[in-house]
């Protein structure tokens, strides 16, 4: 058997191999312990208290009270009206027709 003969036939064992499970079961595993190692380390604590001091802290009181007060305000209820007059008009109407036609056809 040539070199170049072995070489595939090594190619195509090591792709049966990796296709049948064994070696992506073992990629997935590492990299479970990589993501919980960075959770772990001091890294990730640094990291995770960031988050929950920017949700749980004034700014994050702040952020949640401007989305309400948009949602909530006049503007929020201006584009809810234009997304209704959309949906309901003329122009949702031959919207969902133009669908229909490309479906049908």
């Amino acid at each position: 058997m040539t070199e170049f003969e072995q070489q595939a036939r090594s190619w195509w064992a090591k792709l049966v191999a990796w296709l049948r499970g064994d070696q992506r079961a073992d990629t997935a595993r590492k990299a479970k312990a990589a993501v919980q190692d960075l959770r772990d380390s001091e890294t990730g604590r640094k990291a995770e208290a960031a988050i929950r001091d920017l949700r749980q802290g004034e700014a994050g009181r702040k952020a949640e009270a401007a989305i309400r007060d948009l949602r909530q305000g006049e503007a929020g209820r201006k584009a809810e009206a234009a997304i209704r007059d959309l949906r309901e008009g003329e122009a949702g109407r031959k919207a969902r027709e133009a669908l229909r036609d490309l479906r049908d056809s």
